[in-house]
């Protein structure tokens, strides 16, 4: 019985393995490093458009809506991972979520369990880190139109 060759993998050339990747899309191009990690990212935050709350600049995602950065930007010491200041200064849901959305390099190993926060007008679940509200007298309501 004769043996099949193997089929013969495919290389990359070792300069496309090294090229530096964003650690957040995987883009090889037009990179820069953050500032708080020093991780590879795209430099594309010059893209934003004002106000139209897009996610799509991993730059800005990454200095925006992360522990890492903000633990970075207001000078705290040690890890953010460990960092109480991080902690007390973020309602447990939204603690959670910057510390474990998509736009992290690292996520936070263990993130705190919180109850759902609910809309203190119509009482639906809001998402925090995904949906618009604003926090007045101790509670957050969901922006017009979200209900």
């Amino acid at each position: 019985m004769k043996r099949k060759k193997p089929a013969k993998a495919k290389r990359r050339s070792s300069a496309a393995a090294d090229a530096p990747r964003c650690g957040l899309c995987g883009q090889t191009e037009n990179l820069t490093r953050t500032e708080c990690c020093g991780n590879w990212i795209c430099d594309d935050e010059h893209k934003y458009v004002l106000f139209s709350y897009a996610r799509s600049s991993c730059l800005r995602n990454h200095s925006h809506y992360t522990l890492c950065a903000r633990h970075f930007r207001e000078e705290h010491e040690g890890r953010w991972q460990d960092c109480p200041t991080c902690r007390e200064d973020w309602d447990t849901e939204l603690y959670a979520w910057y510390g474990t959305n998509e736009y992290n390099f690292e996520k936070l190993e263990n993130p705190p369990s919180f109850e759902p926060t609910l809309c203190g007008g119509c009482g639906r679940v809001i998402r925090l880190g995904a949906e618009g509200f604003v926090y007045w007298r101790d509670k957050f309501f969901l922006l017009p139109g979200m209900h």
